[in-house]
């Protein structure tokens, strides 16, 4: 049996022993609801407030403005149905980008349904926002601006500061997803000009079904989920006390080796990327060459499908993918590929590669060999 290399860490990530290990006790004999008066009860609860203090110290938030959800999804649409809903009184405008998670794309496109008029930004070839027509697109009405902070498909990271700062001299809010980019940079949300944020557990080895959306003091939180008390009475039901536990401490893990695993990763990446450009001819790289998520690369190669590639690459042992595992299964071609302008004939052979921290240069070595080997065996059928 050939040995798996995963290089699809966008997708997913592996949970983390530590995480793993935090989240044991609430699995098992620490079993109590948390909004319970009883020791059981008031044990959880105080799990859940630790888990809150912990990440609110990595990204500099305060604890209140931690909201736990169930992953990204969530929080990309309690952000944009929420914050953009409670100001239809003074307008219904929402400008976001062609290059977002279909999270918030089609968030926006049932804020449509209901009679929001919503602006998506162009980027340019290497995925980056047009600043000139955000700035020319708002209006009396606009409420809410929302744009990515990295790309999940070509890693693309956004001018976000620039971006925040046209939106507070116009008091609008923003909102960005920070779901592939938490765990990977760095963030400190109150030396950003961002209103609201969301970020997903398991993209940084916590578990899956557990995520959060950070939003700014003095800043009005819509309610999401009605019923019970739980997240100060804006997202009832009863917490995932495991899955909330495990993402602190997946995220403090991240956190501690962060500079360490980035400067390794980006040298396994530059070197993936480098002999793959040099070694198999007609291929594009995706994505800002610089302002970049350290572990992607995103390639589209001509005279190859896609789909075949993954076929071959898989059959050989790596892991990889076409584009956001959201949209897997769909034969067309991204909105993200199509938005930054590759031509046809290179856009149906994309493929995408995301590396970890526990990837190694072997692995990044082996995996170029198998491509060159795969990409020339598709061009000669």
């Amino acid at each position: 049996m050939k040995k798996i290399i995963y290089m699809d860490h966008a997708a997913t990530t592996q949970l983390c022993p530590e995480a793993k290990a935090a989240m044991e006790p609430y699995l098992d004999r620490e079993y109590g609801n948390a909004s319970s008066p009883y020791s059981l009860g008031t044990e959880a609860r105080e799990a859940i407030e630790k888990a809150r203090n912990t990440i609110a110290g990595i990204i500099d938030a305060y604890p209140e403005e931690i909201y736990f959800t169930s992953g990204g999804s969530e929080s990309d649409n309690w952000a944009i149905k929420g914050f953009a809903g409670e100001k239809k009184y003074i307008g219904g405008h929402i400008i976001t980008s062609k290059i977002e998670h279909h999270a918030v794309l089609n968030s926006c496109a049932y804020m449509e349904g209901l009679g929001y008029d919503v602006t998506y930004l162009d980027v340019d070839d290497q995925g980056i926002v047009d600043l000139k027509q955000l700035k020319d697109s708002i209006g009396k009405y606009t409420t809410l601006i929302t744009v990515m902070t990295g790309n999940n498909e070509i890693g693309t990271i956004e001018p976000i500061t620039e971006i925040g700062n046209i939106a507070r001299e116009k008091e609008i809010l923003f909102h960005t997803d920070a779901v592939q980019a938490i765990g990977q940079i760095p963030m400190q949300v109150h030396k950003m000009p961002v209103d609201a944020l969301s970020a997903s557990s398991h993209k940084f080895h916590g578990p899956k079904g557990t995520g959060f959306l950070y939003v700014r003091k003095g800043i009005e939180v819509p309610s999401f989920i009605h019923g019970g008390s739980q997240e100060k009475g804006k997202r009832a039901g009863t917490e995932n006390v495991a899955g909330i536990v495990g993402m602190a401490e997946a995220l403090r893990v991240a956190h501690s080796h962060m500079s360490q695993n980035y400067r390794r990763v980006l040298r396994m990446r530059d070197t993936f990327i480098k002999r793959v450009m040099a070694e198999i001819p007609e291929v594009r790289l995706n994505g800002h060459k610089r302002s970049r998520l350290p572990g992607n690369v995103n390639m589209s190669i001509a005279g190859v499908e896609a789909t075949a590639l993954l076929v071959l690459l898989e059959e050989d042992g790596i892991l990889a993918s076409a584009g956001s595992a959201c949209t897997t299964g769909q034969t067309r071609i991204s909105h993200v590929i199509e938005a930054i302008g590759v031509p046809e004939d290179y856009a149906t052979g994309t493929i995408r590669f995301t590396l970890g921290s526990e990837n190694t240069m072997e692995e990044v070595n082996r995996a170029v060999e198998v491509l060159k080997q795969d990409v020339k065996l598709l061009r000669q059928i």
